[in-house]
Parts: C-alpha cells; sequence; structure tokens
C-alpha cells in the first residue's frame, strides 16, 4: 500500500517472495527503506546473502537491490526524501552517519524478543494508520517512522557499546568518516584524503577507526568502490571504461586489475553472472 501527499510518498507492504509482485521493488528504487525480517529468513542485500538468527531490523538506501530468498511476514517501509530527508531530519534525532550512511557494516539492528515486540507493535500501528486515513495520517506516519529510528540507533549503540557519554567522540567521529566515504568515494580513494577533511593525520585516523572496526580505513574505502562497480556491472548498461570514469579512474586498465584482484573475477566476467 503507497500513500502519497502532495510530493510526499509512504509506503507499506508485506516482504516476500510470494507477496511481492515480480518488479516491483525496482519501482520504489530510489525510495528509502526499512525493513523488519523475522527470525530464520534468508534475504539477499546487493551480492551478499544472509540469514536471520534473529528478529532484525535493515535499513537500506535508494539503489541498494533486495531480494526475498526465504521470508515470511517480513514488513518493508518505504518512503521518499519528501517525506523523510534522512539528511535533514536525522541531525534533529542525532543518527545521521549510522543507520543509513554506515559503511562499516550492513545496517543489520539484531532484536532481542523484548525489542522485537515492541518494534511489531509500532509497524501494527503503520498499518493501521495507512487502513484509516484521516487529517493526521501524514504527521502520524511520519511520528512512528522517527520512533522507529530512534529506538533502532539507541538498540545500535548499546549493541556496540557506544551508548556511554565518553564515547560520544568515538560515535560522532564514526558518523563523520561514514558519511564522508559515502558522499566521496567515486572522487577520493585514499586514506589521506579523508585525513585531510577530517583534521587528523592518516595515522591517527586509522587509529580511531580501529577502535571501532575491525577493518582498516583503507578497506572501508575500497570496499564502497568495490560495491558501487558491482552494482554498475549488474544494473546498468555502462561499459567498463565508462564505470571506471565514473569513479575518478582515469585508466579503465588500472580500474579493472583493481577490480579483478579485490574480487577474484575481471569486471566483464562478474557482469556475465547476471
Amino acid at each position: 500500500m503507497l500513500k502519497q501527499f502532495s510530493y510526499k510518498q509512504f509506503g507499506n507492504l508485506v516482504f516476500s517472495e510470494r507477496a511481492l509482485a515480480e518488479n516491483y521493488l525496482s519501482t520504489i528504487d530510489e525510495h528509502i527503506k526499512i525493513l523488519f525480517i523475522p527470525k530464520s529468513a534468508i534475504i539477499q542485500v546487493d551480492f551478499q546473502k544472509f540469514a536471520m538468527e534473529t528478529d532484525a531490523l535493515l535499513f537500506i538506501n535508494p539503489k541498494v537491490v533486495l531480494k526475498p530468498c526465504q521470508t515470511v511476514d517480513g514488513q518493508l517501509i518505504h518512503f521518499n526524501r519528501d517525506f523523510y530527508c534522512v539528511e535533514i531530519h536525522d541531525k534533529e534525532v542525532a543518527c545521521d552517519g549510522i543507520l543509513y550512511n554506515n559503511v562499516f557494516e550492513v545496517p543489520f539492528i539484531a532484536l532481542n524478543e523484548s525489542q522485537s515486540v515492541k518494534i511489531q507493535s509500532i509497524l501494527k500501528e503503520v498499518r493501521w494508520e495507512m487502513e484509516n486515513e484521516d487529517a493526521s495520517t501524514e504527521e502520524m506516519l511520519r511520528t512512528l517512522l522517527k520512533l522507529i529510528i530512534l529506538k533502532s540507533i539507541r538498540i545500535w549503540k548499546q549493541q556496540h557499546q557506544l551508548a556511554a557519554n565518553d564515547q560520544q567522540g568515538d560515535v560522532q567521529f564514526l558518523r563523520r568518516f561514514s558519511k564522508l566515504v559515502e558522499q566521496h568515494f567515486k572522487t577520493r580513494h585514499s586514506v589521506a584524503d579523508y585525513a585531510e577533511l577530517l583534521f587528523v593525520t592518516p595515522k591517527n585516523l586509522s587509529k580511531k577507526i580501529g577502535l571501532l572496526s575491525k577493518s582498516t580505513p583503507n578497506d572501508i574505502i575500497k570496499d564502497r568502490i568495490i560495491l558501487e562497480s558491482k552494482r554498475l556491472l549488474a544494473h546498468t548498461n555502462m561499459t567498463v571504461k565508462e564505470i571506471a570514469h565514473s569513479l575518478n579512474y582515469e585508466d579503465d586498465a588500472y580500474f579493472i586489475r583493481f577490480f579483478t584482484k579485490n574480487t577474484g573475477v575481471s569486471p566483464v566476467s562478474f557482469r556475465k553472472q547476471f
């Protein structure tokens, strides 16, 4: 079900192989998404499959390719930036860069039984609002959406042991680095580039990220470039040379070597898989 409030769009649907019409997800490709996934479900996010060990929430940026594999009773909320702009609204709730610009990991929020019950209760309210529209429906949906985000960011911080006040500096630094990589990975490829933007030395940047992630800053930047390369190879008709240039590689031969070294297959061989 999709609601339209002028240019603002908000939708809610059952996420399963049986319930989803073929290619429906491609029609909301530009929407920001929140997916509730029940325990034991299997889903594919871009090029990785995940089996859920608990109920979970997944926060999904536009262009991320999502696919139910073995999923029953999943719930997908989707909305456009006119309805709720993550970049603007998340500054109000202090969670920008963790759920939707987190380059460290696929942003799953594992839910224990109590947390899952609370989230499902909010999702039930969302469905009720969708089915019983009145003058306050738009604002109620936006409030419920913000409530899910606020609860999720609180859980994420607890799970990553970043809830204490004395660790807020680490959280802020993680956010800023994540956001910068998401904004600049097409044009800035080196650790020194991001160290400069963050006003620290490359060594200090690596040390700070090492407190929060098993991956090095270089790995994080490289992985984001590879992910974008895979998306363009699998889901567009751009040539390898065009993809290389779009990612600021003037020498497409260098890009081919870079891709092959980090994936084990050439760009052309990867594309043939799709």
